[in-house]
This record gives C-alpha cells, structure tokens and sequence, in this order.
C-alpha cells in the first residue's frame, strides 16, 4: 500500500472515530434533557423517586465501579505490576458481597439522601453529619479529579496535544447531563454506559492478547513476575491488605454505592444488584489487568496510563476502535457522573441545608448550583494533578480511615454504648492521621489507622458516657 493511501486510511479512521465520539458526547447530553421532565423534586434529583429496578440498578453500580481507576488504572496496574493490578477491582467485590449480606437491608430501610445522614440517625445531632460530610466532599473531589484526568487521556488518543481542551470538553459534558436530570440521566446513560464498557472491555482484552501472542506468548516476553498471583515481588501482602482496607472499604462503606441502594425500589433490589455487580466485576478484572500486560509486550515504551488507550489505537480495527474508545469514555464519565452527584448532594443536603436552614422548596435550586460548582472545582483539581491511581489512593485513604469503622460500628452504636462524641473523634482523627501518613509517604503505617479509628471511637463514647453519669 502507497503512503498516500495509508495517510488515507489513517484520516479516515480519524474522521470516523471523532464521528463516534462526537455522537457519543452529543446523546448523554440528549438524555439529560430528557430527563429533565421526570424531575420535580429533591427526592426525584437525589434517589430517583426510590424506585429503580433491578436492571437500572445493576446497571448504575457496574457503570459507576468500572470507571477511569477501573479501566485506565488497573490496566497502567497490568502494565506495571502484571496479574496483581486485577486486585483494584477485586477487593472491590469482596466489599459488594459483604454489603449485600450484611448491611445492604439495613442501609435501605434508612428513608435519607446519603449516607452522612445515616451517621446522623446512627448517632444523633447534626455535628458528626456536617464533619462527615466535609471529610466525604474534599475526598470525592479529588475522585472525580481523576476520572476527568482518565477522560483527557483517553480522548488524547483522538486529539494528541490537546488534553487540557479534553478536559474541559469532557467534563463540561457530564457536568451537563447531571445538572439537568439528576439521578434520573444518571440511571439512564449509566445502562447505556454499562453495555459499552463491558463490550469494550472484553474486544479490548480479547484482540489485545491475542495481538501480543496470546497467554503464552506473554508468558515468553515478559518476566514471571508479571503472571505472579496473589502477589508478587512489586506487590506483596501488606500491599494486597492497602487495597483491601482503603479500596475494598469504600465498596463496602462507600457514598456513591449507598447512592445506588437508596434508589432501589426495595431491599431485596438492592441485594441482588450488588451481587450481580460483584459477579461481573470479577472477570472483567482479569480481562482488563491482561489487556494491560498485552500493552506491556506490543507497546513497552509508553506510560502505564495510557495503556488501554494505545492498545485500542493499535491493536483494533477501523471503526470497532472507535467504539472501544466510546467504551473507555463511558466508563470514566459513568464513574464521574454518579460521583459528582453524590459529592453535590452531601454538600447541599448535609452542610449547607442544616447550617442556613434550607427549606425543601429551595433545595433543588441550590443542588443544581452545587453541582455546577463541584464540577467546575474538580475541573480545576484535575488539570494540576497528574496520575490517576495516585489521587484516587488518596482520597479512598482519607476516607476509609476516618469513615468505614464509625459507619459500620454505627449499625450496633446501642449494642456497644457509641455516641456522637466518639464519631466524631474517630472520624476526624482517623480521616486526619491517613491523609497525613499518606502525604508524608509512611505508606507502611496506613493499617494502624483502622484499628486507631476503632480505639478513638471506643474511647470517646466511653469517655464522654461516663461524664455523662459523674455529671
């Protein structure tokens, strides 16, 4: 073939692939107007009317789980540490099991927005909800930094050199279509985006390994460290129990996931979504970890982030890499969607509703504002930050540490005599003591503050009941 007729083909691959993004980008803001309608209230914006079934339910989980960490992340994972990276995704379905036993019945019996108000009813007054609520917000800022970053890298495959433009286009979108229809587009795009993320996912994986030699000719080019499983020598067990504490736990114990259990029609709903999701979950791990090792062998001079990304330029044919590429948007703007949501609505409905006395009437008006405020700021986040696993790392520590021991603990606080005081010094020490280790990079501390979460809460309910009674 001529050069002419290869520059030919590579404009016309372009043109069709920017046709399909374009069209993408163009229906989620479609569905947002339309959604538009169904909204007439705050419960309507927030939960969707608490009447989601099990499909849209299921659907919303996979579409907000496998997002710009799940898809750009674990493969930069594959890519770096092999086999081991599927654990991102993994411990996250461990928590999803563990919530639809446990927890899931009791966290829909409670009739509230989100989960700041659970912490409240748990333990009463409104002081440990607003804490919680700033700790959940500063956290998810920087999670919905990092799918806006996933977006730019990805749409960078289309547009190189421009990705501060991607940014903006991107999360303008998203920012759109939430603003407008609320949890409603959320449910909608979300089942639309789920479809495409794991039909994406699977071609990806499917033509990427076999484009690198299949399983075995990996196994030659790459050191047997890459198929080491459970850990490996760049992973090891303290790792493994990083991710299972600080990633796993806010599966288990997290905004966007309780968001989701809100809007079910009912408990049963809720438990079978989660257990749907966490089935899914588990095999698309392994298939996203491998298509990063498959980007190991055919592309190794490229960085671990922008692994999925260049094995679908490369590996997947005229058109059908198009829609890949639509895949891996989807799934970074589903995650950004839900989160920017949620983040808004802890915002309105737990720091500004109980300290300026906002009225029903009056809060979706400011939800709205809120959500165009949030996105702008996350925006901003987003174009001074850099890698997408690391900021999100922060965030899930900040909040597992100062969050998941205080929310689950609170399903028995009569059981154990907690109250708000000890909440509220187990959430501020615990969120304060992960963002500071994490910072300072004592990495190999973060599991004490778990049990120094446990210890702080223990400790301040018992101090403050026994005043209490000398008093």
């Amino acid at each position: 073939m001529s050069a002419c007729s290869l520059g030919v083909c590579a404009a016309r691959k372009r043109h069709m692939n920017n046709i399909i993004a374009g069209t993408f980008l163009l229906v989620m803001i479609l569905v947002g107007i339309l959604s538009l309608k169904k909204i007439k209230n705050a419960s309507s914006y927030f939960v969707a009317d608490r009447n989601a079934a099990t499909p849209a339910v299921t659907g919303s989980l996979l579409a907000t789980i496998i997002g710009g960490s799940s898809t750009i992340g674990i493969a930069g994972l594959g890519y770096s540490t092999g086999l081991v990276g599927a654990w991102w995704m993994l411990v996250g379905a461990a928590g999803l099991l563990v919530l639809s036993v446990w927890f899931a019945e009791r966290v829909r019996g409670y009739t509230v927005y989100t989960l700041p108000e659970i912490l409240e009813k748990q333990y009463g007054g409104n002081t440990i909800r607003i804490i919680a609520s700033v700790l959940i917000a500063a956290a998810w800022l920087g999670i919905i930094a990092a799918q806006i970053i996933a977006a730019g890298k990805i749409l960078s495959v289309l547009w190189p050199g421009q990705s501060v433009l991607l940014m903006i286009i991107a999360g303008a979108v998203f920012i759109t279509y939430t603003l407008l229809g609320g949890q409603y587009s959320i449910l909608r795009t979300d089942l639309i985006q789920a479809t495409l993320i794991i039909t994406g996912v699977a071609v990806c994986a499917v033509v990427g390994i076999s484009a690198a030699g299949g399983l075995s000719g990996m196994a030659e080019s790459l050191p047997p460290s890459y198929f080491s499983f459970p850990t490996s020598p760049d992973f090891g067990w303290s790792d493994l129990m990083i991710f299972l504490f600080f990633v796993g736990a806010t599966f288990l114990v997290g905004p966007d996931i309780y968001s989701r259990i809100f809007c079910s029609r009912d408990p049963r709903v809720a438990r079978r979504a989660l257990v749907l999701t966490a089935s899914v979950m588990i095999p698309t791990a392994f298939l996203i970890t491998g298509a990063g090792i498959a980007a190991r062998v055919l592309l190794p001079d490229i960085q671990p982030e922008s692994a999925l990304p260049a094995l679908v330029i490369h590996t997947i044919p005229i058109g059908l890499s198009g829609l890949v590429i639509i895949a891996l948007l989807a799934a970074v703007m589903s995650s950004a969607d839900t989160c920017l949501l949620t983040t808004s609505t802890i915002i309105t409905a737990d720091i500004l509703a109980p300290l300026l006395k906002i009225g029903e009437n009056n809060l979706l008006r400011i939800s709205r504002v809120c959500v165009l405020i949030t996105g702008i700021a996350s925006l901003i986040i987003a174009l001074r930050l850099q890698g997408i696993i690391a900021s999100l790392l922060l965030g899930y520590t900040v909040y597992s540490a100062g969050l998941v021991i205080p929310i689950l603990l609170g399903f028995y606080a009569q059981r154990f005599g907690l109250n708000a005081t000890g909440a509220i010094t187990a959430v501020a020490g615990g969120g304060a003591s992960g963002l500071v280790l994490k910072l300072s990079g004592h990495d190999s501390l973060l599991l004490y503050t778990i049990p120094l979460s446990a210890v702080l809460l223990f400790a301040g309910s018992y101090i403050c009941n026994r005043s209490y009674r000398t008093g």
